[in-house]
């Protein structure tokens, strides 16, 4: 992808998503055999590639280096304008900063935890085309956590989202399911919700982002997840994407999968 091609996000939305892993070709061969996707050099440099589908990106694959502790996981990046003021406000706020921030080829980035441990990044520097919930990109992230407003607090306050922000993000708190809604320009483009438990031997119920995929046939993906040496849930059903099925890659990743939306399905 050239430089003419890249975008600049709008500050606080979710900007791309990435799995770190230790085998990065074994991980290549799962989600090419899960999805159908093939895997181009990035920009990141030598153990970095970038999944495509139909000739459009649709994540980040990267090796875990040697001797690092980084955990096999699907992290999601939000944009933001300066990437060491928005690491001194995730530590301010309670979370820590796990890596960086660092140069990261065409721009700055760096991967930390909220209080409760669950992880993020966030980038500052233009980025492939990309916006969840449309063409190639995951069709929706979701913030498990123990309380969603105190939650949305701590990302409201490192992202500045603010509803009073032309063209920024709103936030929406649902009181009786403990959920918040994060849209910009009329687009659900986060979720967070509460319930969430650090102790569970669950992991959808571990305080984590979760990356929703969507597939065209989800019994035909999650069989072919399983095939591929894939852990599936039995499926449950989103409030919000309808039928589902949690899936752990072969090294500890976990994702979800989901029915493709119609296009013209209302938001």
């Amino acid at each position: 992808m050239t430089e003419a091609e890249r975008t600049t996000p709008v500050h606080g939305v979710p900007c791309w998503v990435s799995l770190m892993t230790r085998d990065l070709r074994a991980a290549q061969d799962f989600y090419t055999a899960v999805f159908g996707w093939d895997f181009r050099s990035g920009t990141l440099g030598e153990g970095f590639t970038v999944a495509h589908a139909d000739g459009l990106p649709v994540a980040g694959i990267g090796r875990i280096g040697p001797g690092l502790p980084t955990a096999t996981t699907w992290t999601p990046y939000f944009a933001v304008a300066d990437v060491d003021a928005t690491a001194a406000r995730v530590r301010e706020r309670g979370g820590t900063i796990a890596v960086g921030p660092l140069r990261l080829g065409p721009g700055r980035g760096a991967v930390a935890a909220d209080r409760e441990g669950a992880g993020f990044g966030f980038w500052e520097g233009r980025t492939p085309p990309w916006s969840i919930g449309r063409g190639s990109a995951p069709a929706s992230l979701e913030l498990r956590t123990s309380h969603a407003f105190d939650a949305a607090i701590f990302y409201s306050e490192v992202f500045g989202w603010d509803p009073h922000d032309p063209g920024g993000c709103e936030v929406g708190y649902v009181y009786q399911q403990d959920t918040v809604v994060v849209r910009q320009g009329g687009h659900t483009v986060a979720t967070l919700r509460g319930g969430g438990d650090g102790a569970s031997p669950d992991p959808r119920l571990r305080p984590q982002w979760h990356v929703r995929f969507q597939v065209d046939d989800l019994t035909a993906a999650t069989e072919a997840a399983r095939k591929a040496g894939g852990e599936v849930s039995p499926p449950t059903v989103s409030p919000d994407d309808g039928p589902e099925s949690m899936i752990g890659d072969p090294h500890g990743a976990f994702f979800t999968l989901t029915s493709r939306r119609s296009p013209a399905s209302p938001e």
